[in-house]
């Protein structure tokens, strides 16, 4: 491709990360395009909580606040579209969309997120976001001091269970789960964690509201929020096609990147929850930042060619 049709980066998925990630492009005056397909992974939830100066403020409204901010830099543009292929070409990559749009660029930031592949429990889905819950730290004060549940769902249950006891008495249903082993089971009661052996048959309560968790044997247990552990998967296969390395985290696969947010595969970055094993709206807006940054910076000091 001739020069004038290379942009210096496309960021794919244009939510905390994304966005963060463009922003600091812009803001280098390089020219940037942002690929969002709409699907933010919060979009379920009301609010987002501990995010610097806006606790309390809907996720929608704050994504939308800050693509209209980018929007204001003119070597920046927010496409409604779709990543459907990315792969390296000489001098960079080539990025293609689900509508047929091209975009040639020298470097790639990968930030489309992942989605929660949520237990097959009737009455779950419904009220995940707003009972049914992932991070206390972003939803935990609003149910403080009210029955508390924990849903085994992966290794780290147990842990988020003791966890969890720090904002009101907690339950820790095994949903037919082994019973903790000697050393867990004396944690859990030290953090005075119940826990529940048998089944879970289904969630009851008004609409998105929790009150209680039926389980298999017919009794009902008390609770008004449900966290669970849910696995999470890519929203797109781009980072396997890439040849990006992924490491298997706690909750499922990761993007391997190093303190740069630069990927296994030279030029291409990867910010927000695709990236980290840990996941939080703050989290994914820093590293969106230090990716952008990266990629700025590598831009000016890529090797001179021969």
């Amino acid at each position: 491709m001739n020069d004038e049709h290379w942009l210096d980066a496309v960021v794919i998925g244009g939510s905390f990360a994304g966005v963060s990630a463009a922003l600091q492009l812009a803001r280098a005056r390089r020219s940037v395009r942002v690929l969002d397909a709409g699907r933010p992974r919060n979009r379920f939830a009301d609010a987002a909580h501990g995010f610097f100066s806006r606790d309390g403020s809907d996720p929608r409204a704050l994504n939308a606040a800050a693509q209209a901010q980018l929007r204001r830099y003119p070597s920046a543009r927010l496409i409604a579209a779709e990543a459907s292929q990315a792969r390296a070409i000489d001098g960079g990559f080539e990025i293609l969309t689900r509508d047929g749009d091209a975009f040639a660029a020298r470097k790639l930031v990968l930030a489309f997120g992942v989605n929660d592949a949520l237990p097959t429990l009737p009455g779950l889905a419904e009220r995940w976001g707003q009972s049914v819950l992932h991070c206390p730290y972003c939803h935990g004060y609003e149910f403080a001091g009210r029955r508390l549940g924990v849903l085994h769902s992966a290794s780290v249950s147990a842990h988020q269970a003791m966890l969890i006891a720090d904002w009101g008495p907690t339950t820790l249903f095994l949903n037919g789960a082994p019973m903790p082993d000697a050393d867990t089971a004396a944690r859990l009661a030290q953090r005075g964690v119940a826990v529940e052996a048998a089944p879970v048959a289904e969630l009851l309560g008004d609409e998105q509201t929790l009150s209680a968790l039926r389980l298999n044997d017919g009794r009902d247990a008390a609770v008004d929020a449900l966290f669970v552990a849910s696995r999470v998967r890519f929203n797109s296969p781009l980072a396997e096609r890439l040849g990006c390395a992924i490491d298997e985290g706690p909750l499922g696969p990761v993007i391997r990147v190093d303190d740069t947010r630069q990927t296994t595969v030279p030029g291409v970055y990867a910010a927000g929850d695709i990236a980290r094993p840990m996941h939080n709206a703050t989290w994914a807006a820093a590293d969106g930042v230090a990716a952008g940054a990266s990629a700025h910076q590598s831009l000016v000091f890529a090797p001179l060619a021969a």
